[in-house]
């Protein structure tokens, strides 16, 4: 196995033929427990490396899976501190102002 690779437990994660192209390519995917609060961040820390990495794009080669992973490497050097409510807790916010008598 050449990485190990983290996932939810999504029912198109667990495919048969996915499944077979991981193993295939050295990929040995491990699943996330059904529940825990660290998914949640953990999910948007991913949104935004692959916003940075792939600019919208979906990886279709292993190389792109490396420029994913070089991203993740620079953002380490200078990382951005996360926090809880930014843009779409400020739209949650503002909607639900309109919706108050």
């Amino acid at each position: 196995m050449r990485l190990l690779f983290v996932w939810g437990n999504l029912k198109g994660h667990k495919t048969p033929e996915l499944m077979q192209w991981l193993c295939e390519h050295g990929l040995l995917p491990l699943y996330t427990p059904l529940s825990g609060s660290w998914l949640n961040m953990a999910e948007s820390i991913q949104r935004i490396l692959k916003r940075r990495a792939l600019d919208s794009q979906h990886p279709e080669t292993l190389n792109r899976l490396w420029t994913f992973e070089a991203v993740a490497e620079f953002w380490n050097q200078r990382p951005t501190p996360f926090g809880w409510g930014g843009k779409r807790a400020a739209r949650r916010q503002r909607a639900q102002r309109q919706l108050e008598p």
